[in-house]
């Protein structure tokens, strides 16, 4: 069985206008929840054996303070230009490209990609993964090559202003 938590990032800056969009940081918002969400998620007692985010700063910000608080060394973070505003697509071949001998992976990045592929891998209906939403999916495969549309489950769902957690 292979587990997959997909990220969206924390909430992100438009202070500073003159930004390109990979460059802007996380906002006051995105900073509060980034913990909080990464604490909720460590209740559940996952040891996520790697963590893969898109390069934008807002995306590599919150992977950090997720690393952080889930006692994931920061060095070890794999950062992958694929994962910036990828197609559903582009998604998938990062998964699929994970080592096998990895059952919990947490991948960061970006909607609206973000919510088509959790939804295309669960066939779920999720409206929207919101701003450090979590999503987190179980496939019965041995191979992460294995994944494919349709074969997870959501078995995770939290964001922060939910009250309940699937």
């Amino acid at each position: 069985m292979k587990h997959l938590y997909i990220v969206r990032h924390a909430k992100s800056s438009w202070d500073d206008l003159s930004l390109q969009d990979a460059q802007r940081p996380l906002s006051e918002r995105g900073l509060r929840d980034a913990p909080r969400m990464a604490k909720r998620f460590k209740e559940r007692g996952v040891a996520v054996g790697q963590m893969i985010s898109s390069p934008a700063v807002r995306t590599l910000e919150t992977c950090k303070i997720f690393a952080s608080i889930l006692a994931y060394p920061e060095k070890e973070i794999r950062v992958e230009r694929a994962l910036y505003h990828a197609s559903e697509d582009g998604m998938l071949e990062v998964v699929r490209g994970i080592s096998d001998t990895l059952d919990h992976v947490m991948i960061f990045g970006h909607n609206p990609g973000l919510t088509d592929f959790v939804n295309s891998l669960a066939s779920q209906t999720l409206t929207n993964v919101p701003t450090c939403g979590i999503a987190g999916l179980s496939f019965p495969v041995n191979r992460w090559e294995d994944v494919t549309w349709g074969k997870g489950t959501l078995e995770y769902y939290d964001y922060p202003k939910s009250k309940k957690r699937k």
